[in-house]
């Protein structure tokens, strides 16, 4: 389903086809980077404006993150790493304009959310090896 979403500035703006399934990352990084889980749908053919606003850090061997360099706001996440899954990218659920018709598919690094929170329902949840086995780089 194509959506359109925007910073909390509006200065980054895009249209994408979304979704319909969310992910929520519990690992120390999403929840240092987003405040809590990051909330995370699958973005393809991503279309920004205001590129020159985007910032992207490296945050580890297989991804790199993206914020907004006006007001912060985080943008996404994507797979770096050479593989399936390089390319692949995780708007924030936050961003859309319209945030409807989406399922909480995925938790991943279940092992590391901590006590103070748990999700309702029943999803697939996988944890830091798991993750680990699926993405990262061999040494």
């Amino acid at each position: 389903m194509e959506r359109t979403g925007k910073c909390l500035c509006g200065a980054v703006t895009f249209t994408a086809d979304v979704g319909p399934d969310l992910s929520a990352c519990h690992c120390g990084m999403c929840r240092r980077w987003a405040g809590g889980p990051f909330f995370g749908v699958t973005a393809k053919n991503l279309r920004w404006t205001g590129e020159d606003k985007i910032r992207v850090f490296t945050s580890s061997p297989w991804a790199e993150r993206a914020f907004c360099t006006e007001c912060g706001s985080n943008l996404f996440y994507r797979m770096t790493a050479e593989g399936p899954h390089q390319g692949a990218t995780s708007v924030a659920l936050g961003l859309l304009e319209d945030q409807t018709d989406f399922e909480l598919a995925r938790e991943w690094f279940i092992d590391k959310k901590p006590d103070a929170y748990t999700l309702e329902g029943d999803r697939k949840k996988v944890t830091e090896a798991e993750v680990m086995a699926m993405f990262a780089p061999p040494e």
